[in-house]
């Protein structure tokens, strides 16, 4: 018998925000990268996020920086950064999704292109079964500076998904996929039951062309706080 599974995005989908965005900006304010560089990385997201740039190009070259580094060192601050930055960023409406799912006896899995580190804590935050996520390579317990391929971006993610369904017995005929992003169209076309939360406005195009289910999960208080916050500040200038 087949199982039927629900998979989700992380940036921009269970969370109401880009991960990655925040980890540069926090990692430029201790000092840890130049102001180029993190410049140069956050131009680089905001080009992958309306699918200019492909992202394997950025993830090698993260790979490259973490060479010789101790991988538990980073498990260890990347699980901190999670609690202490992204949690207040978890949007409203994933949590009632993933237990709704869990209610009808599917598995659920994370699928996402952030690093397995930080993936790892987002499973156990949300109380999810599984997760596909980018992976370095490692030796002795140290990063080699090589990046794990197929990487779970575009087409990566339909290959290690179709994986992930042939180890499991899972129908993707019969399953779900929730995202927001543009460069997800082919694990959305994949599944039998694709769901677009909140899109960017590539994948919103799409949307209204072609009917696809459209979801809205809402955005956290801390964001609505910061919102609120701006305006403000605009009207007291």
């Amino acid at each position: 018998m087949s199982t039927i599974a629900a998979f989700f995005d992380l940036d921009g989908t269970l969370l109401a925000a880009n991960s990655a965005r925040i980890w540069f900006e926090r990692e430029r304010g201790r000092g840890a990268l130049r102001r180029r560089d993190a410049l140069r990385a956050l131009a680089f997201l905001s080009a992958y996020k309306l699918g200019i740039v492909d992202v394997r190009r950025g993830l090698d070259m993260a790979a490259q920086a973490l060479r010789d580094r101790d991988e538990r060192g980073l498990e260890e601050e990347m699980s901190a950064f999670y609690l202490e930055r992204i949690t207040p960023l978890r949007a409203p409406g994933a949590f009632d999704a993933i237990r709704s799912h869990q209610a009808e006896g599917h598995r659920t899995v994370l699928l996402t292109t952030a690093p397995d580190y930080l993936a790892a804590a987002a499973m156990e935050d949300f109380r999810l079964d599984a997760r596909i996520a980018t992976r370095f390579e490692v030796a002795a317990g140290r990063f080699t500076g090589r990046l794990l391929h197929p990487v779970p971006y575009h087409r990566g993610k339909v290959v290690l998904a179709e994986r992930f369904a042939e180890r499991h017995g899972i129908d993707l005929a019969k399953s779900f996929f929730y995202s927001d992003s543009v460069t997800d169209l082919p694990m959305l076309r994949r599944v039998g039951n694709p769901r677009v939360v909140n899109p960017d406005p590539r994948l919103r195009r799409i949307v209204q062309r072609e009917a696809l289910p459209l979801l809205d999960w809402g955005r956290p208080e801390s964001l609505l706080d910061e919102t609120l916050g701006r305006k403000i500040f605009a009207l007291i200038r």
